[in-house]
């Protein structure tokens, strides 16, 4: 194949609607741009390719050659929300140079952010007139898996004045993603900025680890669906628990701690807190990956967990589970279950959003200030 040159060029369109760079660019690049409609626009220089798409969590645009090799496609109206999208030049999926790559779906992938009004985006928004909090990128030993292992640590603004111990969220990424995400995607530290700085939540540690699924199911040969990630209970336990606590100052009983996750991080969330009550106080879904089969009872789940719906809910201060309005992942209908037991379970859904970031932002957000 021919040397393809990317290049990101400067000219702007005309169109009937005013365009912006996305806040997803590299430095310096002014494509990919977004309207006001919610509309893409892409351009990209690659004079020796015969076919230039734009494929956008799998819907594919065809784009237009100019006279110099430049190819250029605007999209249809997107949702709000970041999307993963990838260029296809002559059948070879590549990363655009102009976007920032982030990981999700298994690989490294370009993202774009359409914007949500200023208002509804405010509390993920980094606000310059609050205090800020840090994200710790940390390096530990895992005695368990004999290896190093990497984990990212939000403390908050407050964390540095020293003395007193906070209590800590252990977050959870989903299936095909990795540490990163609640980082990047998630918007994570901005939401505990503006819920702590608001008086919403209180002032906490947040724990973001690898969850040992970060790769696609199926992609290990004989790997079942019960195994999937189920490695990661025992690493959380015994490496990266005492590692966070031996760390950082955090408090250590079990109403200082609190565990969630999204889609399949919400699944070993469940797995893990209704397993281990007695170390964790609070447990939160996000799209969780938990799926009720047909004629389960209440007092059945989880080794009977819920069985003393009394006991329970002395122990468990928070039991949440949250959802997008347009996605089917049956949160809605857990919740009503348990609730008819007796159980305290609340219930959240994002309006509008399906199984995806902004649904787990909003989720989170209401998470955080529900705990401690």
């Amino acid at each position: 194949m021919k040397k393809i040159i990317f290049s990101i060029l400067l000219m702007v369109p005309m169109c009937l609607f005013a365009q912006k760079p996305a806040s997803t660019n590299v430095p310096a690049s002014q494509y990919p741009m977004v309207d006001e409609q919610g509309c893409a626009y892409f351009q990209i220089a690659a004079p020796d390719a015969k076919e230039v798409l734009v494929d956008i969590c799998s819907k594919k645009y065809p784009m237009t050659r100019d006279e110099k090799g430049v190819w250029t496609v605007k999209t249809d109206p997107l949702v709000v929300g970041p999307h993963y999208y990838a260029l296809n030049v002559d059948g070879v999926r590549v990363n655009d140079p102009a976007s920032e790559a982030v990981y999700g779906c298994g690989y490294f992938a370009s993202n774009i952010e359409i914007p949500e009004d200023d208002a509804t985006a405010a509390y993920y928004t980094f606000d310059r007139n609050v205090a800020h909090g840090q994200v710790r990128e940390c390096q530990y030993w895992s005695a368990l898996e004999g290896r190093m292992r990497r984990c990212y640590v939000y403390t908050p603004a407050e964390y540095e004045k020293g003395g007193r111990k906070y209590p800590v969220l252990y977050l959870q990424h989903g299936m095909a993603e990795n540490e990163t995400g609640w980082h990047t995607q998630g918007k994570m530290a901005n939401i505990l900025d503006n819920a702590i700085a608001s008086g919403k939540a209180k002032p906490m540690i947040v724990v973001m680890d690898n969850g040992n699924c970060d790769y696609g199911f199926g992609s290990k040969p004989g790997e079942s669906m019960n195994d999937f990630g189920a490695s990661f209970e025992k690493v959380l336990l015994q490496d990266i628990i005492p590692f966070v606590e031996s760390t950082f100052r955090v408090r250590t009983d079990r109403n200082s701690r609190a565990i969630a996750g999204l889609s399949w991080g919400g699944k070993q969330s469940f797995d893990i807190g209704l397993h281990h009550i007695d170390k964790f106080a609070y447990i939160g879904a996000f799209s969780g990956a938990i799926f009720l089969m047909p004629g389960q009872k209440a007092e059945d789940l989880y080794d009977g967990a819920f069985k003393d719906a009394a006991r329970f809910n002395k122990d468990v201060h928070a039991l949440f589970m949250g959802m997008g309005s347009v996605e089917n992942f049956g949160a809605d209908r857990m919740t009503k279950m348990l609730k008819d037991y007796g159980i305290n379970a609340t219930y959240f859904e994002s309006p509008g959003t399906a199984h995806e970031w902004l649904t787990w932002r909003r989720c989170l957000n209401q998470f955080v200030q529900m705990i401690f």
